[in-house]
């Protein structure tokens, strides 16, 4: 994919990279957590082409920000691109914080990529690139959790299953890397192959959650309400992009 050039840096230090995408959507990635600066060289950087990137749809890579640079303030983080044509479609994300605050405002969460990404010419066309496949997980031993999960909470399973032997108040999260079991109500948000794992599956005993989601692709109370099985024990499997309730 053919790079953005220019004669020189906007920043020594630039913020971020803009890339393409093999469905033509625009990929922001931060490099790093400073919104005041990329607000100004995102802003020299669409002056180069406004035409192209008026009204671009947008996916938010948060996936290569290192841990240390803290939680990014994704409201803002959108505001920004909003001034500046882009439209936010989707977040890219691995990091737990940001995968909760995506949640917040109802913005759908991909998985990490695994595509050797180049950066974006905005004065030629988006050219297709095929994304590798990224690595297989490395799974530890299953995480398990024997007492009640409280609203607020947030239970992380990484790189493992997760085992709740008990009930899930709402507003309560839980996320794992592979599988999720609920051997009680379920009523919070659970989030299953968090990086990506599309075998990943959800087990609950009793199915009344805010959210339901399998490496990326989601439901939320409202859909699952209209499912014959709202209340019932089943198991959640992800076949292409579509979520599959069955009973258990």
């Amino acid at each position: 994919m053919p790079t953005m050039s220019q004669t020189e840096p906007l920043d020594q230090d630039p913020v971020f990279q803009l890339k393409g995408s093999m469905l033509a959507i625009t990929v922001l990635e931060l490099a790093r957590n400073d919104l005041e600066n990329l607000d100004r060289q995102l802003a020299a950087k669409v002056a180069q082409a406004p035409n192209f990137f008026s009204n671009a749809p947008l996916v938010l890579a948060l996936d290569k920000l290192p841990a240390s640079e803290g939680s990014v303030d994704l409201p803002g983080l959108m505001r920004i691109c909003r001034q500046h044509g882009l439209r936010t479609l989707a977040i890219r994300a691995s990091r737990i914080e940001d995968i909760a605050a995506a949640i917040a405002v109802d913005l759908p969460v991909l998985p990490p990529s695994g595509a050797r990404e180049r950066p974006l010419d905005a004065h030629e066309g988006i050219v297709a690139k095929k994304p590798e496949k990224p690595p297989e997980p490395t799974i530890k031993p299953t995480k398990i959790i024997t007492s009640p999960v409280r609203g607020g909470q947030q239970i992380y399973a990484q790189g493992c299953d997760l085992v709740v032997i008990s009930s899930v108040s709402p507003g309560a999260e839980l996320l794992a890397d592979g599988n999720i079991h609920v051997y009680g109500a379920m009523r919070g948000r659970i989030l299953a192959g968090v990086k990506g794992d599309t075998k990943a599956r959800i087990f609950c005993q009793q199915m009344t959650a805010e959210l339901v989601s399998i490496a990326g692709h989601y439901k939320v109370s409202e859909d699952l309400r209209r499912d014959p099985l709202w209340g019932a024990g089943v198991q959640v499997s992800l076949s292409g992009d579509v979520l599959n309730i069955i009973r258990l």
